[in-house]
């Protein structure tokens, strides 16, 4: 568990068991592509999902239900904290958690961008508004706010939503107004932000920090 992000175990917490959370999270730790763009076709290392079967393992209450992107790393990491878990659950894949998906609408446009910048700084230039070929991070958080709270269970449990790095970083920096992001802000694999929804006001808590929003100012 050393390659866990150190606020994940202790966050579990602060997470309140009255109402049914969302854990959204990078996949676990994969294989090292060519260059620094990872395909889809980049599959998990043993190690990655061993992490991903341990912290199923430490989670403190039960999966209800399990989402991933349709990448073959992202469904192996739901799978292995299903199995940590000792739950076994079927794997709903979901277009908003992979790209194109609740961000990139238009790929030809946007792709060569991601390419040119790479995930960090494109992730930047996105939060700023400044990228074409992309829904605005507030429609793409929006989108993926609905999406998640459709997949909302029994109080005292969470879903897992599992995704990727840019997409993680959009939301999880759009919801906190920050734009200047670096590279120790960027998410580590198998890292998660916690998130519960209390009527019309979306609370998370993401590497220790809490923050909440009131959805009617993302309609």
């Amino acid at each position: 568990m050393e390659h866990l992000h150190p606020t994940m175990i202790p966050s579990l917490a602060r997470v309140p068991r009255h109402v049914p959370c969302v854990l959204l999270t990078r996949h676990s730790i994969r294989e090292q592509p060519k260059n620094r763009f990872a395909g889809y076709d980049i599959p998990l290392t043993e190690e990655g999902v061993e992490l991903a079967r341990e912290w199923g393992r430490n989670l403190d209450r039960p999966i209800s239900a399990l989402f991933s992107s349709p990448v073959g790393r992202c469904i192996k990491t739901a799978e292995a904290m299903a199995q940590g878990a000792g739950v076994e659950l079927p794997i709903l894949t979901h277009g908003s958690l992979v790209e194109p998906g609740s961000y990139v609408k238009d790929l030809p446009v946007a792709g060569p961008y991601f390419m040119k910048l790479g995930p960090l700084a494109f992730a930047r230039k996105h939060l700023r508004n400044e990228v074409r070929g992309v829904l605005s991070p507030k429609e793409g958080a929006l989108q993926l706010i609905e999406h998640m709270k459709g997949g909302l269970q029994q109080p005292g449990s969470f879903s897992v939503h599992v995704t990727h790095d840019t997409i993680l970083a959009s939301f999880i920096y759009f919801l906190r107004s920050e734009s200047e992001i670096e590279e120790p802000h960027w998410p580590w694999m198998m890292e998660g932000a916690f998130l519960w929804f209390d009527c019309d006001i979306l609370h998370w808590l993401w590497r220790g920090e809490t923050g909440s929003l009131h959805l009617d100012q993302l309609a």
